[in-house]
């Protein structure tokens, strides 16, 4: 059948906001439809979609769910497919960035708090296993919130709480790339580190806005390599690991452990985008569940294991003083300063990429938040057709944070936004067990256990330093505070767009 044919022989009408703008007696579903939009609003003026459809909300949501079967034809992802998501998206930029973190806080035990932290993952990713099943959507995250607890102003409140979270992991992802570039530089460390950090969110912001085929084709291959080359400093480095340094007598009290696991929980973060997959994964039931635990499993055992060869191999004296870049430093040891080189590389390359992959998908957040009406119009406005105003806001924000904090509050910042939100998904699913046909009692395990982990978090950081705890506090609360008088002063009503996909798949 020509679709394109099919839908330009349609008459143009004006549509309301709860209708659906499909054929009638048209029987394939809705996403065939979604090819022809893609090519429209891209090749050509969008006259004949502005009269045909509700609103530019639905436009967009249409064109994204299009993107994915444009790229891939109609083809299915299968197992590796998905777990290769789940694990790219967790091994970004974060290792690289907190390892010398977990040190300072856990000592000799550091590989016990990446364990502890990895429970966490583990438990909320069965979590999002039984959604994604039950709820197979775009939406992931976002989708199993509105599900749970409705479509008010604590969601919309989470929402922004999202947004904001994907700018403080912009804002580590910018400092460990300065952290790392800076050591190539003699002279004022400090200095360099700021440079790089401003100059590399500059160059990755103009990036998104001119539009690169080719830094997004190389995301696989960049995965590929800072994996092998992960793989590679713990293989060698394992022969060569003093077990003394890892005894129990140089482990920290419990509640350091649990500190130390928390405040680089973020470096787990990534693997909830396998919910965004479902509805273009073969066998959703069998598949996802599989890629999730697995994905989750694999990340585990390469941190625990990146995290022994780094303690065994260095004094941590020598580690928490190069905390900035103790992955570089560790491959020193056994590998030489051709090792410190290598691993600064691959710093480089995957916070590279960490910082172009979050600033398109942020970009793209603050922009479908702004069409459901919570966040203010600007985030909307599109120059040469893509979200360039909300990029721009969000590059500077980044920009902000990434050079006025330190790298414990940024990662006490951004690791706390995300124990809450999966600490709620958690809680969701326990709330929607029947529907997802899930034990309930693991689920409210893995909310329980986050939120404990942010009030142990908060305990111990606290006791050095109050400002990563205190900018966390004012970004929950001001996310809600913006939420309810954006609201109550510009009346702009909320538009789920989730709400119309699930109502365009029900009509044939």
């Amino acid at each position: 059948m020509d679709i394109g044919g099919e839908i330009r022989r349609l008459p143009r009408q004006n549509v309301s906001a709860n209708e659906v703008f499909i054929p009638r007696g048209y029987t394939r579903k809705p996403r065939a439809l979604n090819i022809w939009f893609f090519k429209t609003c891209f090749e050509k003026s969008e006259g004949f979609i502005g009269n045909s459809l509700p609103s530019i909300s639905w436009k967009i949501l249409m064109l994204f769910d299009a993107i994915p079967f444009i790229m891939r034809g109609d083809r299915k992802l299968g197992f590796w497919s998905v777990f290769a998501i789940g694990v790219g998206g967790m091994v970004g930029g974060g290792i690289f960035a907190v390892l010398g973190l977990a040190v300072q806080l856990s000592h000799g035990s550091a590989p016990i708090a990446f364990a502890i932290a990895g429970l966490v993952a583990l438990l909320t990713s069965y979590s999002y296993a039984k959604l994604s099943v039950a709820y197979p959507s775009r939406g992931g995250t976002v989708e199993f919130l509105n599900q749970a607890y409705g479509t008010g102003i604590f969601t919309g409140g989470l929402n922004i709480l999202l947004y904001l979270s994907y700018i403080i992991m912009l804002s580590l992802y910018s400092y460990a790339f300065g952290s790392y570039g800076a050591t190539f530089f003699s002279g004022n460390y400090e200095f360099w580190r700021h440079v790089l950090i401003t100059s590399a969110i500059l160059l990755f912001t103009g990036i998104n806005i001119i539009g690169s085929k080719a830094v997004g084709e190389s995301e696989e291959y960049i995965v590929a390599i800072k994996l092998a080359i992960l793989i590679f400093f713990v293989i060698l480095g394992f022969w060569t690991i003093n077990a003394a340094r890892l005894a129990p007598d140089t482990w920290v009290s419990p509640g350091s452990i649990v500190a130390g696991g928390m405040i680089i929980f973020l470096a787990y973060e990534g693997f909830e985008l396998i919910a965004n997959t479902a509805e273009d994964v073969d066998n959703v039931p069998r598949t996802l569940p599989r890629a999730y635990y697995a994905a989750v499993g694999f990340v585990i055992v390469l941190y625990i294991a990146i995290a022994a060869v780094a303690v065994g191999n260095l004094p941590l004296a020598q580690l928490i003083n190069a905390r900035d870049y103790a992955l570089a430093e560790a491959a020193k040891p056994f590998l030489g300063d051709a090792g410190f080189v290598l691993i600064a590389i691959a710093a480089l390359l995957s916070t590279g990429s960490a910082i172009n992959a979050t600033l398109y998908s942020s970009a793209r957040i603050s922009y479908v938040i702004a069409k459901d009406g919570e966040l203010p119009e600007v985030f909307e406005k599109r120059v040469w057709k893509r979200p360039v105003e909300g990029l721009l806001i969000t590059a500077v924000l980044t920009i902000i944070v990434a050079n006025l904090f330190d790298l414990s509050s940024i990662s006490t910042i951004g690791s706390s936004g995300f124990l809450i939100l999966f600490g709620l998904v958690n809680f969701a699913n326990f709330r929607l067990y029947r529907k997802t046909q899930s034990n309930r009692y693991i689920s409210l395990v893995g909310a329980v256990l986050a939120f404990f982990a942010v009030a142990i978090l908060f305990y111990v950081v606290a006791g050095s330093s109050l400002t990563g705890v205190g900018v966390f506090v004012a970004m929950v609360i001001l996310s809600f505070v913006i939420e309810w008088l954006y609201r109550r002063m510009t009346g702009r009503k909320i538009k789920y767009l989730t709400r119309r996909v699930r109502r365009a798949e029900h009509v044939k």
